[in-house]
């Protein structure tokens, strides 16, 4: 079966994957809660991507995880992340938090 169409970038634990951002905002989102099971707003940091693994894209990623926010938080200023590609990874299937593993100029 063929994998569905997305403009999102979808990452596989274990599976690095290099991303080069163009823009980004920060949006309100309404989800489910996980442990609760209950709606709950949070803040969503979205990038629109432009290249991943070097190829060039039209995509979006998603960042719900405060912590690996953070991480990208010191780049968003001035839209620094123009100047870099991003290597980013989950280790772990579940509720892990992706990682920057890299910062690349370029």
């Amino acid at each position: 079966m063929a994998a569905p169409i997305s403009n999102w970038v979808v990452l596989v634990p274990g599976v690095r994957v290099r991303l080069h951002f163009k823009d980004h905002r920060v949006v309100k989102r309404t989800i489910t809660d996980p442990v609760r099971n209950v709606p709950a707003e949070r803040e969503s940091l979205i990038f629109y991507v432009d290249r991943k693994d070097g190829l060039p894209v039209d995509l979006t990623f998603s960042v719900m995880s405060q912590k690996l926010a953070a991480e990208f938080a010191g780049y968003l200023e001035g839209k620094k992340y123009l100047g870099y590609e991003f290597v980013v990874v989950k280790d772990a299937a579940g509720f892990v938090a992706p990682r920057i593993e890299a910062v690349i100029p370029i």
